[in-house]
């Protein structure tokens, strides 16, 4: 008896998938924003949106080996970065979007 009640249960079927709706991006952040002269030299001076301005730094960041080897949520100035940070050496990878924030106009 208790093997027909084991067989019962794997009859069930599955609930039916809830469908998702398609996710929209948001304006601001898809909005263009024009560089400072500092910001720049390091990213280009054609106005972009805001997501791409941090694909670039980063990938300046990777291209440069600027990234700290022992912590990774560390960025080590060279000199075009250590006029976009304020004059700081070395910046935290959160710390750094707030900073870049300064040098971007609409």
């Amino acid at each position: 008896m208790a093997a027909k009640k084991v067989a019962k249960k794997a009859v069930k079927k599955a609930a039916p998938a809830k469908k998702k709706s398609a996710r929209k991006p948001n304006a601001a952040f898809m909005a263009p924003v024009t560089p400072s002269a500092a910001l720049a030299e390091v990213i280009g001076s054609k106005p972009v949106p805001r997501t791409e301005v941090t694909k670039k730094l980063w990938a300046y960041i990777k291209k440069n080996g600027l990234q700290d080897s022992k912590n990774k949520r560390n960025i080590n100035a060279d000199d075009k970065l250590k006029v976009v940070f304020g004059g700081k050496k070395t910046v935290s990878m959160f710390e750094m979007t707030k900073l870049v924030g300064k040098h971007l106009s609409k």
